[in-house]
């Protein structure tokens, strides 16, 4: 499959670009170019590879919940902009 002038005129239409002469032959080239080397990768024999989800066999290390000091309201409040009755007073949203 190729890409032409014509393919790249109506994407960048649809991206809202302008997009000058030369500009649009480069496109053209680079489009080309990434369509050639994703044929070639079309190719390769995989029949011996197994579907794989990641190339390594990760899972998930969680560390062990610990319960810890939090911190002293009047510090977490030392550096809020604007606080009331002991919280943080931020701009009504609805």
């Amino acid at each position: 499959m190729k890409i032409t002038v014509t393919d790249v005129e109506h994407v960048a239409l649809l991206s809202r670009l302008e997009l000058s002469g030369p500009d649009k032959e480069n496109y053209t080239r680079s489009l080309n170019a990434i369509l050639e080397y994703m044929e070639l990768l079309n190719r390769v024999d995989t029949s011996d590879v197994e579907p794989t989800a990641h190339v390594l066999p990760l899972k998930n290390v969680y560390r062990e919940d610990e319960p810890k000091p939090c911190i002293d309201k009047i510090i977490a409040l030392s550096n809020a902009p604007d606080q009331e009755k002991g919280c943080f007073r931020v701009p009504r949203i609805i």
